[in-house]
């Protein structure tokens, strides 16, 4: 008797979800691959190391903080419990306490950053703490980070104690309490954006329109973030055998290397360019470093146009094979996609709040957070049933040019939504026009094409126009 075999089907998914994966996967790649190189070669080469040394130290902070969150879910989800949850949580509760009292003496006492002018210890090489120079070093970034760290810890081992108790291990997907939380995010950044473009006293630090405003949205990222983690949790929670090891990859790998690297560059910084002033027999000393003053090395130096086209060159290289491999790997290791671009938006928004925390940027740079929160979020939804089969109609003309419409309406949305945030000097001028207080085209542009980009979405995801 002869044997037919059937044809295998292969995994189909949704337009409207691809359409949430793309603008997940292309604004990872637009801030690794184009934003991050080139402000590390903005501040390498820029008259004053200051930047680069607050750049290098807030992304080393930042990657072994999440790194440390990454151990804690191991520690409590792998398979089970290694550490018993109320230990993690009271320890988590420890680490909060302390990031929290770093942040506010910090702030309070106006040392947000050290060393200071005044500062005079074990001074080397012209600095004024060891090789340091004033600036180096961010304690709000720092205690921020721990506050953070405490936080998830607490938040987690919470979540492991009712998992003691209740035997369930479903995906219980987008729960009435995180449509809630999202929802509140989303309304209290919307509610900044209109003030902040209106009003004119709400980037003025000290007034009470500012402060207001701050408060809104350290809500709005609490919200966003609480979203975010607890959507993580249930979406690894029926597949922690396939996802816990490519977690430690992504955090171990990834994460803790990056930041190591971050803090030795931060770290040795200011050695290397006086070292660099000894290769003058074959040149590369002034190929790599210009010093201004050769009566005060490095004080006066920074790192060559040359020298940052090569960190920058690595730099991109590096997140474009990532981000190859990401593609070659996606129907094999598609669980380590999703979780690693998953986590590293999460990071990213991270990344936007904590290196901007000067009283002028600190609006704008949660507004960042908060969006970007958002979108992990969504995209964590998303990840869920990514290829069930919605449909058996094709796109057609009609749905191609919706395709079309949502993709390019969700790119002139973001791009003018990122001409918002004022950074003063420490970022490029947007092109598209904008002053808080006063309006802009920016925030016009905003409105229109989302708006356009929603339409066109809704009948995307309608019946006739699924897989």
């Amino acid at each position: 008797m002869q044997q037919v075999q059937q044809r295998e089907l292969p995994e189909r998914i949704s337009w409207a979800r691809a359409v949430i994966f793309a603008v997940g996967f292309f604004f990872i790649a637009a801030i690794l691959l184009g934003q991050l190189p080139g402000d590390v070669y903005n501040l390498m080469t820029a008259s004053s190391l200051e930047g680069f040394e607050q750049l290098m130290f807030a992304l080393g902070v930042i990657c072994l903080g999440c790194f440390a969150v990454i151990v804690t879910i191991l520690l409590l989800f792998d398979p089970k419990p290694v550490v018993s949850p109320a230990v993690v949580a009271v320890t988590g509760g420890i680490v909060f306490i302390v990031g929290l009292l770093i942040a506010l003496v910090s702030t309070m006492t106006g040392n947000e950053y050290f060393p200071n002018a005044n500062t005079n210890l074990f001074p080397l090489l012209g600095g004024k703490f060891l090789w340091f120079q004033p600036n180096d070093m961010n304690f709000l970034t720092l205690g921020l980070m721990i506050l953070g760290v405490g936080l998830a810890m607490v938040f987690y081992s919470v979540l492991a104690i009712g998992e003691q108790k209740n035997p369930d291990r479903r995906d219980l997907g987008t729960t009435p309490g995180m449509r809630l939380m999202l929802t509140l995010s989303i309304l209290f950044l919307i509610v900044f954006v209109v003030g902040y473009t209106y009003i004119p006293s709400a980037n003025v630090p000290g007034s009470p329109v500012y402060a207001l405003f701050c408060v809104l949205l350290g809500a709005a990222v609490l919200l966003g973030f609480g979203t975010f983690a607890l959507r993580l949790h249930y979406l690894m929670r029926p597949a922690r055998k396939n996802t816990m090891s490519g977690l430690y990859a992504i955090g171990a790998i990834g994460l803790a290397q990056t930041g190591a690297i971050a803090l030795l560059a931060w770290f040795f910084a200011y050695p290397l360019l006086t070292w660099m002033q000894s290769w003058s027999f074959i040149g590369l000393g002034s190929f790599l470093s210009i010093c201004t003053k050769y009566n005060a090395i490095p004080a006066s130096c920074s790192f060559s146009p040359d020298a940052g086209y090569i960190v920058d060159a690595i730099i991109t290289t590096n997140f474009l094979i990532l981000m190859l491999a990401a593609v070659v790997i996606w129907k094999s290791k598609r669980n380590l996609v999703v979780v690693g671009g998953i986590v590293t938006i999460a990071a990213i928004a991270v990344t936007a709040f904590l290196v901007h925390t000067d009283p002028t940027q600190l609006p704008t740079a949660m507004m960042l957070a908060t969006a970007i929160l958002v979108l992990a979020a969504i995209l964590t939804s998303v990840a869920r049933r990514e290829f069930a089969v919605v449909g058996e109609n094709n796109l057609g003309c009609i749905g191609m040019l919706l395709m079309t419409g949502v993709c390019l309406f969700i790119y002139l949305a973001a791009f003018a939504f990122f001409s918002i945030p004022q950074f003063g000097e420490s970022e490029t001028p947007p092109n598209i026009p904008y002053a808080p207080g006063a309006g802009g085209d920016a925030f016009i542009m905003v409105i229109i094409c989302a708006l356009l980009a929603g339409l066109q979405f809704y009948f995307l995801v309608r019946n006739r126009y699924r897989v």
